[in-house]
């Protein structure tokens, strides 16, 4: 591989990263929205983990 090739490959890696961490904070902010006690004016956003936490609890109290 010559350098342009390799530049090329890097750009289209890097762009499938980004659109893959869209894509995923997309999803946690959808699950946020559906998670009792996730929302509202003067909570702050719950981070990454904290929303997979309180979606599986909210899971678990279901079953």
């Amino acid at each position: 591989l010559n350098e342009d090739q390799i530049q090329e490959l890097r750009l289209k890696v890097n762009s499938r990263e980004r659109k893959r961490m869209h894509d995923l904070n997309s999803a946690l902010d959808a699950l946020r929205e559906v998670i009792p006690y996730s929302r509202g004016p003067s909570e702050i956003k719950l981070s990454k983990i904290s929303t997979l936490t309180m979606a599986r609890n909210y899971i678990v109290m279901l079953t």
